[in-house]
């Protein structure tokens, strides 16, 4: 018996010499050291030795188990070390190299013309002003002097979230917390998204962007008006811009004006994009009317006003001559990338 647990120590030893990975380790130490392994099934006969040879048997078996346990573990050790070093030699950077080139983004069209137009009005002395995206149907439409059977408060025009509760379908609602909030002199843009129940095309849209516009001072008359807008569209346009304005109608401005810009698609000459007219609308304004100023607490004897709606999105296809509303919100890399 005793030459049988020298020979399974000899054998053991031969194996861990040859062994190259971790698998092969586990299937010696099963097959020798294992619960039916070869040298437990040698002390299992130890019932046929005599009471003097048991001990001495028993404590050379329990010295090659451990000496073979602790080989093992020895050699798992070095194999480990040794797959470890191989990997990360697979694994090694040249830190010579040149890096991989990181794209980086750009503003998208609509934000770098909103950042020009509020750096010209804060020029003027305007403020920037934000409200809520989902407006109450008081500050929506009754306190800009929209009746209650215009058709803008129907539902096949406006999306409605509860009966008196709305998608605000202009950012005009500003022009009401603004006044309500503050005594004049004002001069204020507010800027946001806004929603209309339109069906989609080239130069319409269910949700767009508008910049509301409102001054209230004392002696405010419409050539302030035209002359703000003058400026405002050739900081966008440039000096030689066409514009005209025609009279209109607004409930909450008397009188009022619907302002076009020359085709920036066709120069004039008619096409799609302008429905053969030659200009584009791109906002409408006028004077405060009298009752929406005394609706917030504001004396129309003394105090006058003049407020406009620009479309965002139209500002940026006259800017960029892009002929499609719908490009904005597709998020195509390769449109964007153009900017």
């Amino acid at each position: 018996m005793k030459e049988q647990i020298s020979q399974i120590k000899t054998t053991v030893e031969e194996l861990l010499k040859n062994a190259t990975d971790i698998e092969q380790l586990e299937d010696i130490r099963i097959k020798y050291l294992g619960k039916k392994g070869e040298l437990t099934g040698i002390l299992k006969g130890m019932g046929k030795l005599t009471a003097e040879e048991r001990p001495i048997i028993g404590a050379l078996a329990n010295e090659v188990r451990e000496f073979l346990t602790n080989e093992i573990d020895s050699k798992k050790s070095e194999i480990s070390k040794s797959m470890l070093t191989e990997r990360l030699k697979a694994e090694k950077i040249d830190i010579t190299m040149p890096g991989k080139k990181s794209e980086l983004g750009n503003l998208h069209p609509l934000t770098k013309v909103l950042s020009q137009f509020k750096e010209t009005v804060i020029g003027m002395g305007f403020n920037i002003a934000e409200g809520p995206d989902v407006e109450t149907d008081y500050y929506n439409f009754e306190a800009l002097n929209i009746p209650k059977n215009h058709p803008a408060r129907d539902t096949q025009d406006s999306f409605y979230v509860e009966d008196s509760i709305v998608l605000r379908t202009q950012t005009s609602p500003m022009q009401i917390r603004v006044m309500e909030n503050n005594k004049p002199p004002i001069r204020i843009i507010a800027p946001g998204r806004v929603y209309r129940s339109d069906t989609a095309d080239a130069t319409h849209s269910p949700i767009f962007h508008q910049i509301e516009g409102l001054v209230v001072d004392k002696g405010i008359t419409m050539a302030d008006l035209k002359g703000t807008l003058e400026a405002l569209i050739k900081s966008i346009y440039g000096e030689n811009s066409k514009v005209r304005f025609r009279p209109h109608h607004f409930p909450f401005t008397e009188p009022s004006v619907e302002t076009d810009i020359c085709c920036f698609n066709c120069g004039g000459e008619g096409c799609s994009v302008c429905k053969g007219e030659g200009w584009i609308e791109i906002l409408g304004g006028g004077m405060v009317h009298p009752k929406v100023l005394s609706g917030c607490g504001i004396d129309p004897e003394v105090y006058s006003g003049f407020a406009f709606g620009f479309g965002l999105e139209r500002l940026v296809m006259g800017r960029y001559d892009i002929n499609d509303i719908r490009l904005f919100s597709e998020n195509d890399i390769r449109f964007l990338k153009q900017f």
